[in-house]
């Protein structure tokens, strides 16, 4: 292990962002490969990992970008809290607007339910669409945090972007898992469930790089990009994750789940960053 980290740590940002965020898509087909051993999962199971993925996603959006961003601002020639609000808000709109654009489907609701642009695709095509709603600002993250590494700003390291690319892909796994059975129950065949269960995480490697691009072009926008990706990621987790894990009646099993996630990425972050 840590010799695959010492040869990620000699690339240059952007490929170690890659390699980061392969790492969280190869989590997102673990996640989905349980379709073949699985018929359907547990609700309370569902809930359960739901909400251990949005405490992993909220407590990477402070440990991970929120805090080395404010660090961060202390050298600029503005307050020390203007580009990570900026930013942390900017996040929110992007989302709001792909939320409102891209047509997709929550897991658990029914077809006229879906959001975004009107359309006649499939049920399972806006499955797929909405998890890999989620993906993006994960990747970005990753791609971020990678990219912000620099010796000019200490608050941002190597370790810590590992952490929040561990944490990330945890909270992957059950992502792939719920997407590929929904698929399953749609009645697609299993090898298909999988096949595009795991291609909604293609998108963690291209919002990776391009994350990575955008902030190794210039040391200015470091602080503005986290919080860009912490803003995108809560987002998320508020608008979508949150509220699946609380519809049926495990809320407390939920809360808990999300105080545990919670918990793991502040341990990651803390010990390796």
């Amino acid at each position: 292990m840590s010799g695959i980290l010492t040869f990620v740590q000699g690339l240059n940002p952007v490929l170690q962002a890659l390699a980061a965020t392969c790492f969280t898509w190869a989590m997102v087909m673990l996640g989905a490969a349980a379709v073949f051993v699985a018929k359907d999962v547990n609700r309370k199971l569902l809930d359960g990992m739901l909400g251990f993925a949005a405490g992993v996603m909220i407590a990477a959006s402070y440990w991970s970008l929120l805090a080395p961003a404010i660090e961060m601002s202390t050298d600029l020639e503005v307050p020390a809290w203007f580009p990570v609000s900026i930013g942390f808000l900017a996040g929110g709109v992007f989302l709001m607007g792909i939320d409102r654009i891209l047509p997709h489907l929550h897991l658990g609701m029914p077809v006229n339910k879906a959001e975004g642009i009107k359309t006649s695709w499939r049920r399972s095509t806006l499955l797929i669409l909405a998890i890999t709603l989620h993906h993006i600002p994960e990747g970005l993250a990753v791609g971020i945090a990678f990219g912000s590494v620099t010796p000019d700003f200490g608050s941002a390291s190597f370790t810590g972007a590992v952490a929040l690319a561990i944490g990330v892909g945890i909270q992957n796994i059950p992502e792939g898992l719920a997407v590929s059975l929904s698929l399953r129950r749609e009645g697609l065949s299993r090898i298909k469930s999988f096949v595009y269960g795991q291609f909604s995480g293609l998108v963690e490697p291209i919002a990776g790089v391009i994350g990575a691009v955008v902030v190794s072009a210039s040391k200015a926008v470091m602080p503005y990009a986290l919080g860009f990706a912490a803003g995108a990621m809560l987002f998320v987790i508020v608008e979508e994750i949150i509220p699946e894990s609380q519809r049926s009646n495990n809320a407390d099993l939920a809360t808990m789940c999300t105080m545990i996630g919670f918990v793991v990425m502040m341990v990651l972050d803390v010990s390796l960053g």
